[in-house]
């Protein structure tokens, strides 16, 4: 019910069937195949630059892949996937055909990256794989708004979190249990445990993306729609066109909410390429990439990242009861603390189980990280803007990961005594003060009344500002 004396506006806009739980994580399962690839990037591509040879601060820069190919690719992607309908065939749809073309080049991409024999042939491989990994994600994004009804998007994006969690939890613990089948590697090149980690990995990226696009159908079109479509026209710099209308477009909030992005993501950066050094130094006293504690180090890393990615899907979908009863934003803040918590505590800890308990304050962060800003984001932009505004959001996570690969390299080297231990610190010092400024956002009205009115119609009723 709409608060006395609250201003209240009313829009018709298209109804969109309720969805079953069991519905709503089928139709994110692909969401668990892009992810599995994003930990096997997270927790094994800088060891793999480090095997062949790649000095420490010379990370963030070959890891420059990621957020150029998110800065040049999502939006571009998001608009296009706006004002796209393949009308025949498999790729039928309107985000499915970006969901099935990303998940066969990750699949490729991560089949062949244990072949790898030179820095070069790694840093090439990487960049195909985020470009792969962008064009299935970032319609994933708008797939969840295009598909649920208002009062179950918190559902459906923090059903996105679980999978994240899940995946990248899979991901990292194959590289324990593959070592431990295989044995420690050779003092040079790439360990053969890391073949089958990729392969098995391959295998995920796409299977889960095809159960997805085959068992939820898109809404489709309505004849209004379609003639929308048909009419539309303009080649890229259309499109860049449209991404730079809806910049300036931009809420006023969502600009606060670019802050929080550049310190978080910043911050999130910093641990992906370093946290593994960080547990070579601090558990086995030793950084050598060619040493037998390194090697263990990495395997390590990947039960961490695994404990992290297991609190995040235990967590997730207790954050939107929260998020309902404290609001999104106070939710955020909080978790971004605890994980400044954890991780100023991380390098301090003496061993593998205290080092996994550190971490549970990161897994809270990432799970509110790769959902509860998405609640916030979808009541402020137009519903028919959906997949340009992910791809601008994408652009938010992007850049600030573009400034750290930039600017890290050096502030590594020169402020934080070439210590990945002061470089883990450095990233939980960042997330809280991005907790700090989420305080600043205003959060938008909330959903409150939605009553169906005809067929293919629903009166959405929301409390003023």
């Amino acid at each position: 019910m709409n608060t006395a004396g609250a201003p209240t506006t009313s829009a018709v806009v298209r109804t969109k069937p309720i969805m079953t739980m069991p519905q709503i994580l089928l139709m994110n399962l692909g969401f668990f195949g892009i992810q599995y690839s994003f930990g096997m990037q997270q927790t094994a591509i800088n060891p793999i630059y480090t095997f062949l040879g790649a000095s420490h601060d010379q990370l963030p820069l070959l890891n420059l892949a990621g957020p150029v190919t998110g800065l040049l690719i999502q939006p571009i992607i998001g608009a296009l996937s706006d004002r796209t309908w393949v009308e025949k065939g498999f790729f039928r749809g309107r985000r499915r055909p970006f969901f099935l073309i990303g998940a066969i080049g990750c699949a490729i991409c991560l089949a062949l990256f244990p072949f790898v024999w030179a820095v070069w042939m790694a840093v090439l491989l990487l960049w195909l794989l985020d470009a792969s990994n962008n064009t299935a994600m970032e319609p994933y994004r708008a797939f969840i708004a295009d598909r649920l009804p208002p009062a179950q998007l918190g559902k459906g994006f923090l059903a996105q979190s679980f999978f994240t969690g899940l995946g990248i939890t899979l991901a990292n613990l194959s590289l324990m249990f593959f070592q431990g089948v295989f044995g420690l590697g050779q003092s040079v090149g790439i360990p053969l445990w890391v073949y089958p980690a990729f392969l098995l990995g391959s295998v995920c990226s796409i299977a889960t993306v095809l159960i997805s696009v085959l068992s939820t159908p898109e809404l489709e079109p309505t004849e209004k729609e379609l003639a929308e479509l048909r009419a539309s026209k303009g080649g890229p710099g259309h499109f860049i066109a449209e991404i730079k209308d809806a910049i300036v477009d931009m809420p006023v909030e969502m600009r606060k909410l670019a802050l929080v992005y550049l310190f978080q993501w910043y911050a999130m950066n910093i641990y992906w390429q370093y946290v593994s050094l960080s547990v070579s130094q601090s558990l086995y006293g030793t950084t050598d990439a060619h040493s037998e504690g390194y090697q263990l180090a990495v395997a390590n890393t990947g039960v961490i990242n695994g404990a992290y990615n297991i609190v995040t899907f235990c967590v997730a979908f207790g954050l939107v009861a929260l998020a309902r009863r404290l609001g999104a934003k106070w939710v955020h803040a909080i978790a971004l603390w605890c994980a400044t918590v954890g991780l100023l505590l991380f390098p301090q800890m003496p061993t593998l189980p205290l080092k996994v308990v550190a971490i549970v304050g990161l897994g809270i962060a990432w799970a509110s990280i790769m959902g509860v800003p998405y609640i916030m984001i979808v009541r402020m932009v137009p519903s028919t803007r959906y997949g340009v505004y992910m791809g601008i959001v994408n652009m938010m996570i992007v850049i600030p990961m573009l400034i750290q690969t930039l600017t890290f390299g050096a502030i590594y080297k020169n402020l934080l005594g070439d210590n990945p231990n002061n470089a883990i610190m450095a990233a939980g010092i960042l997330l809280g003060i991005a907790g700090l400024v989420m305080l600043w956002v205003k959060e938008p009205p909330i959903v409150r009344d939605i009553e169906p009115v005809g067929s293919g119609d629903e009166t959405v009723t929301t409390k003023g500002a």
